[in-house]
């Protein structure tokens, strides 16, 4: 009973690894596409920043998107210094 337990648990554990990894790749890419002033939903380049926070010059900084033509709204985690090229603002 043990080793099926166990192996359940290797399965799940496994499988939110992949699905933690496949999250992180899309959001990648998204913000990627948002950088180049791309929406990543409808593909205009009417993407625009509606807000900014910041934890301070070394914390990240949370940083959300909005799309005009489709209403794409996405939040992304950023980290300071390389959001303001190293400098402090």
């Amino acid at each position: 009973m043990d080793f099926y337990l166990l192996t359940f648990l290797l399965i799940t554990i496994i499988g939110l690894v992949i699905s933690y990894i496949y999250f992180m790749r899309d959001k990648r890419e998204k913000l990627l596409a948002i950088t180049k002033g791309i929406c990543p939903k409808c593909h205009k380049p009417t993407v625009n920043m509606v807000d900014h926070r910041g934890g301070g010059c070394s914390g990240a900084k949370m940083v959300t998107f909005e799309c005009r033509e489709c209403k794409y709204i996405d939040t992304f985690h950023i980290d300071g210094s390389s959001y303001n090229n190293g400098r402090c603002m």
